[in-house]
């Protein structure tokens, strides 16, 4: 699986590890910096791009990883067509496939060490979208005001 990571001075160990790690592991890591470390860069520029390249590949996922992740998450899904969720539990990373097709992990790299945050990616990784209809429902609710900017409407009373 080709996955796009980006990641600030924050994230900059973590990234490089994920980067071996993925390839280790049969998958194809494609590294959209930061390329260096420089403790005062900007996320955004490297964010942005491994979110974009993940968007514009249908079945690439990615990871993008800060201090807390936050802000990561935050730019990624200003992308159209990410769905990128912050993780910070085993539960959170099979959920964020399973339940919400996310395509991007969001890892706080200060938040937990080495192992743990790429058990995050693994999970992450080895899991499948459920394709329930519940969760395909919500998610074209929220492609659709992606695309139109148009509110999907309020259930009926009952």
């Amino acid at each position: 699986m080709r996955v796009f990571l980006g990641c600030d001075h924050a994230g900059f160990e973590l990234k490089e590890h994920l980067v071996s790690w993925l390839k280790d592991n049969g998958h194809e890591a494609v590294d959209c910096g930061a390329l260096v470390y420089d403790a005062v860069d900007d996320y955004p520029p490297f964010v942005l791009r491994a979110a974009e390249r993940t968007a514009a590949e249908p079945g690439a996922l990615g990871i993008v990883i800060g201090g807390s992740g936050n802000g990561e998450a935050i730019a990624a899904n200003k992308v159209r067509g990410v769905r990128a969720a912050l993780v910070w539990s085993d539960d959170t990373a099979t959920l964020a496939r399973e339940h919400n097709d996310a395509n991007v992990i969001s890892l706080g790299a200060r938040q937990h060490d080495l192992a743990t945050a790429t058990r995050f990616v693994e999970l992450f990784l080895a899991t499948s979208y459920s394709d329930e209809a519940r969760h395909t429902r919500r998610i074209d609710m929220l492609s659709a005001y992606e695309t139109t900017g148009d509110l999907p409407p309020l259930p009926e009373k009952s």
